[in-house]
């Protein structure tokens, strides 16, 4: 995928997120503007595990380079 082509995370992926949490249903505008939301923190986080990764001369991001975002940024 190239760089800021827009991708959007399934509206029905989110509607299952948000029905896991209670008997409540979700528009699809709704599912589609929290998609990009989401979409938009997973670039965040992303962008700063790819930097962590190089820096510590990997070209792999482990699970330890999004926890650092977390740690650093909170939720």
């Amino acid at each position: 995928m190239r760089d800021g082509a827009l991708t959007r995370i399934p509206k029905i992926a989110i509607k299952r997120i948000v029905s896991r949490r209670g008997p409540v249903r979700l528009t699809d505008k709704a599912a589609e503007s929290l998609s990009a939301i989401l979409e938009g923190k997973a670039r965040r986080i992303a962008k700063y595990a790819m930097a962590q990764a190089r820096k510590n001369g990997r070209k792999t991001i482990l699970k330890e380079d999004i926890d650092s975002y977390r740690l650093r940024f909170g939720d």
